[in-house]
């Protein structure tokens, strides 16, 4: 295995866009307890770092509720797999691609990890993904490198050797502090701008793109 071109993939945002979702199931809570809602692509900018910190961005200063709309957006959101949650234009193509080429694919995702092994595994049952991590509360979540390290050394493959695919600039820093070589994503929910500040080592417009970086 040593040998294989390895990647791993972030999940909201790079495989699966899933921003309408997270800000209908929101922004209903919100409104169930007569709060502010927001616009979908505000909600942008309030993703990548897991419930906690996207609780907190909606809350802004009143962080007394941040329990009870933890509790009740988990109860809302985690229960199902949502309808408007598909992957992105050319990420099924992308993929067939990988397979045809043997690579070790890859997910790691600051969702829980029963919903990113949800997720994975029903919409992209099709394809051989050999690990799949979301949080875990005995595992820091990314931008903290243990979790991509220890995917790397499941699969036996150096860090410097892998490609981590990402979205924001949590996934840059991730890549980077792991010591892999980052591929910023423009079609999720940051801009090159992001990407480029936190350490992209390629910046993808469309997903095929990654196959011409992997083949160099």
């Amino acid at each position: 295995m040593q040998k294989k071109t390895t990647l791993i993939f972030d999940l909201d945002g790079t495989l699966l866009n899933s921003i309408d979702d997270i800000a209908i199931c929101m922004n209903e809570v919100l409104k169930s307890l007569n709060l502010k809602t927001y616009e979908i692509d505000e909600y942008k900018y309030f993703v990548g770092y897991g419930v906690d910190v996207l609780v907190d961005n909606v809350l802004k200063d009143n962080l007394s509720l941040k329990n009870e709309l933890s509790k009740r957006f988990k109860e809302l959101y985690d229960d199902n797999l949502h309808k408007n949650t598909k992957p992105y234009d050319g990420i099924f193509e992308l993929l067939d691609e990988l397979v045809k080429l043997d690579c070790n694919l890859a997910v790691l995702s600051n969702k829980p990890d029963f919903m990113t092994k949800k997720y994975v595994k029903e919409i992209f049952k099709n394809y051989p993904f050999i690990e799949i991590h979301g949080q875990k509360a005995d595992v820091p979540k990314k931008p903290d490198p243990i979790a991509a390290i220890n995917i790397a050394k499941s699969l036996n493959i150096p860090c410097e050797d892998i490609y981590f695919v990402g979205d924001t600039k949590v996934d840059m820093q991730t890549a980077k502090s792991s010591n892999m070589k980052a591929i910023g994503v423009l079609w999720g929910f940051r801009g090159e701008k992001e990407l480029k500040e936190n350490g992209a080592d390629f910046i993808v417009k469309h997903p095929l793109e990654i196959l011409k970086i992997i083949k160099e």
